[in-house]
């Protein structure tokens, strides 16, 4: 096997790649800064650096929405320079293994290989696995055998939920709740009590210290406009404010979850009340969400060490491993 080969997770969020020739996996935000609508000026996490902050000569974007590819252009430009840094600069023909959600249609499917194939990356071979199976791979769950496992995976823009057996997917759902949604509804809350505006920024960074803010009986000092004088001011939001605000969206993942585990034929089933539900990806950390989801099913609740990579994880099993080799699959019609 050449050891020059690739494994991509495409989130909304961040893009997660894998290279084989160092075995590492780079971590960096899936942002575009575009100067005056055809000048790349920045990308990854220094695009992130200027959000919410850049001049209106300066658009500044996610390629990807709701985990599917929604500006194949820019989403090129990304992937070509991320390879090309991880490359030295120096392009070598490499294998590609991307991960894909299952619940979307084909043409969107194809779509993350176009990319791929389109992006002047020398791609020597270009192989798809499905998401959930990299999840579960990357949460060290042997999927090829034929024990059921539900991963639940809660992104930045969606969540999906996925009965795994036999290297396969049972059953799957993609819904659009995730990060950005708990983002929104704190913003929202703290519109409605303090007549505040904060930024999208701001809302994250208060969801990602809610646990240590409540370990130590704090609130959250945040930064924005009041409505009312227009002026920027400072205040300290309670956490049983935030806590309330994203108590909808939690429910929303728990109800369908259980519509999963309700379709469960009733063999996985059993396997899943001994195992419990695997809750990864960037946004399953948030306070309570974990608690939650076991109050609500009365199922255990195992809650990945590397939420953000897991996927990207199970991507490079595959690459190393030869038993793994055949949950990567090429798209009908295409090379191998």
């Amino acid at each position: 096997m050449a050891n020059n080969a690739f494994g991509i997770d495409l989130g909304t969020s961040n893009i997660k790649i894998y290279s084989r020739n160092d075995d590492k996996i780079m971590v960096q935000k899936n942002m575009i800064a575009i100067e005056n609508k055809n000048t790349l000026f920045a990308y990854g996490d220094s695009a992130f650096e200027m959000y919410e902050k850049a001049p209106g000569n300066i658009h500044i974007s996610y390629p990807l929405s709701n985990g599917v590819i929604a500006d194949i252009k820019n989403m090129e430009t990304l992937i070509r320079y991320f390879i090309s840094d991880l490359q030295g600069n120096n392009a070598k023909p490499a294998d590609f293994y991307i991960a894909v959600p299952t619940d979307v249609t084909e043409v969107e499917k194809r779509a993350f290989y176009d990319l791929i194939k389109n992006a002047g990356v020398k791609a020597r071979r270009i192989m798809v696995v499905e998401k959930a199976v990299a999840d579960g791979l990357g949460l060290d769950i042997d999927v090829k055998n034929s024990q059921g496992v539900l991963v639940v995976n809660v992104g930045y823009e969606t969540t999906e939920i996925s009965i795994l057996s036999l290297g396969g997917i049972v059953l799957s759902r993609l819904i659009k709740v995730g990060g950005l949604k708990f983002d929104e509804a704190i913003r929202a809350a703290v519109r409605r009590e303090f007549s505040l505006i904060i930024g999208g920024k701001t809302a994250e960074s208060v969801k990602i210290a809610l646990t240590d803010l409540e370990e130590q009986a704090k609130g959250a000092v945040v930064y924005g406009r009041d409505i009312v004088k227009g002026l920027p001011v400072e205040r300290e939001i309670p956490t049983k404010l935030v806590e309330e605000s994203l108590e909808e969206h939690f429910n929303t993942i728990i109800d369908n979850v259980k519509v999963i585990l309700e379709r469960t034929p009733p063999e996985l089933a059993a396997d899943i009340y001994r195992h419990g539900i695997y809750l990864t990806g960037g946004a399953s950390l948030v306070s309570h969400l974990a608690q939650r989801l076991a109050t609500g099913t009365g199922l255990k609740v195992n809650v990945s060490d590397n939420s953000v990579t897991s996927v990207c994880m199970g991507l490079a099993k595959i690459i190393k491993d030869d038993n793994y080799k055949s949950v990567a699959y090429a798209i009908e019609g295409m090379s191998k």
